[in-house]
């Protein structure tokens, strides 16, 4: 009778995690649904510490650029080795026209973190999502997931595996297009 107890209350205390877990969840699958739709959400507030050390990266300093948010982890093959190249360039040749391009590795081992962010040169801030609440917040299935977020801070499109040098571009120059809000 004993092991029959122990099933249900680890049964139950599953379920019980289940149910916090999705209730916990509700806002960011919004999120995702939203931006999945088209429409334009608030960005989360992502305040985290950078991968080499310095200032936290704050999301909410930027404001009045545009942002590209870019989820990856070093054991994200192939798709986050396709997009790191792609990234780097970009944030090289949209930097001084007002655009942030910002790395957060998730579920990641710092060390394996620093030496794929050595690899490929990576000069974009990148911080780690330590915690997991950040890529929780935003909606994040998997890696890569990338949100570009317009100069009012929203939200405006979810790309979902690797950016490519043409999705990367075309969504920024529209963003930078627009005409900033007063």
């Amino acid at each position: 009778m004993r092991p029959i107890r122990a099933v249900a209350v680890v049964a139950v205390a599953a379920l019980l995690g289940l149910l916090v877990w999705d209730v916990a969840h509700q806002q960011s699958k919004g999120i995702a649904a939203k931006v999945d739709r088209g429409q334009s959400v608030a960005a989360p507030a992502l305040d985290l510490p950078r991968l080499g050390g310095g200032p936290n990266f704050d999301l909410a300093s930027h404001r009045g650029k545009v942002v590209v948010v870019n989820f990856w982890a070093s054991w994200c093959y192939p798709a986050c080795y396709e997009e790191a190249p792609v990234l780097e360039q970009n944030w090289r040749g949209y930097r001084e026209r007002g655009v942030v391009v910002m790395g957060v590795d998730i579920q990641d081992k710092r060390d394996a973190a620093q030496k794929f962010v050595e690899d490929f040169g990576l000069t974009f801030p990148i911080a780690q999502d330590l915690k997991g609440t950040v890529s929780v917040d935003y909606g994040v299935y998997g890696v890569p997931e990338t949100f570009f977020v317009d100069r009012q801070g929203r939200i405006r499109v979810k790309h979902v595996g690797a950016v490519t040098d043409d999705v990367f571009k075309a969504t920024v120059d529209r963003l930078l297009a627009e005409t900033p809000a007063r």
